[in-house]
């Protein structure tokens, strides 16, 4: 050996006061200098779809409270207010720093944070998607003191997109992040055709059928005018001309069903939807012919 074994700087097998130190420092600077946020894990890994290597349908069940640091002290980061030919896009990106002993004790089951897994920052009042988790930051990869706690450095650099959301169920049972996510689900509008009794609730389920268990379709509500429709969005089956049930508020109308897709809209755009673009592009398409779109 050609350094002195007197003065080991970088045990291999033993974690040094120094280094404990420096850790509980890093976890005060961030208690001080930090924010709360919220840690929502998805928890559909066990439902993949290896063609797109993605969940079918992403799920956050619970949210994890935890102080991190914002790095972008500036602005967002990346390309943020992006026109394609798809339209405007929001691509926000921002850096958040973690302690990886506080995110092991605030949320258990968890060694690190993953990547797909979501951020809800109440100072932004959005979600953030984790692209990226850094275990390397820059100012301490060198291993100034040795490796830390764990093997590594004493925080993680977590590199994150603006959500784009897209049907994903958000049910923490934290009521600030769970209204806040409703707006964004598309939504179908119910007119009533006859009469009926009782008012529905905001958030309840409305349901078809003799009971919510053996319900044909379901919904959730967002929002309703007494006696004239209701939206709903979280739509599960096809709803039919009939009666529809509030399992909250007990009211029963009777719907008219003309198109399942008549009437859609969220908060960030129109949608055309199916009914509209058929009915527009008969009078522009044979449709009768076997291959509309090719020669003959």
């Amino acid at each position: 050996m050609a350094t002195n074994f007197y003065f080991n700087n970088f045990p291999a097998n033993q974690i040094t006061s120094e280094q404990l130190l420096v850790e509980d420092l890093v976890i005060e600077a961030l208690k001080i200098y930090g924010m709360d946020v919220y840690y929502l894990p998805r928890t559909t890994r066990d439902q993949v779809d290896y063609l797109y290597g993605e969940d079918t349908l992403k799920e956050y069940r619970t949210a994890h409270p935890i102080e991190m640091y914002l790095e972008n002290v500036s602005g967002m980061d990346g390309e943020q207010d992006f026109i394609s030919k798809f339209g405007l896009e929001i691509r926000d990106e921002v850096t958040l720093l973690v302690s990886r002993l506080r995110f092991r004790y605030a949320v258990n089951g968890y060694t690190r944070p993953r990547e797909g897994d979501l951020i809800f920052v109440p100072l932004l009042n959005n979600f953030f998607e984790i692209t990226f988790v850094e275990h390397e930051d820059q100012q301490t990869m060198f291993y100034t003191l040795g490796r830390g706690r764990g093997g590594n450095v004493y925080v993680y650099a977590l590199k994150m997109k603006q959500f784009v959301f897209s049907s994903e169920i958000v049910e923490t049972g934290l009521k600030m992040i769970d209204e806040q996510i409703v707006d964004y689900y598309p939504k179908t509008r119910l007119f009533f055709s006859s009469g009926g009794t009782g008012n529905f609730v905001n958030q309840e389920i409305v349901y078809q059928g003799t009971s919510l268990a053996t319900a044909n379709a379901q919904a959730y509500v967002h929002d309703h005018v007494a006696g004239q429709y209701v939206d709903v969005y979280r739509v599960q089956g096809d709803f039919k001309t009939g009666i529809l049930k509030g399992n909250t508020s007990n009211a029963q109308w009777t719907i008219n069903v003309i198109s399942d897709t008549a009437i859609m809209n969220n908060t960030f755009e129109d949608i055309f939807d199916n009914a509209r673009i058929e009915t527009g592009s008969d009078g522009i398409i044979d449709f009768t012919e076997q291959n509309p779109f090719g020669e003959p």
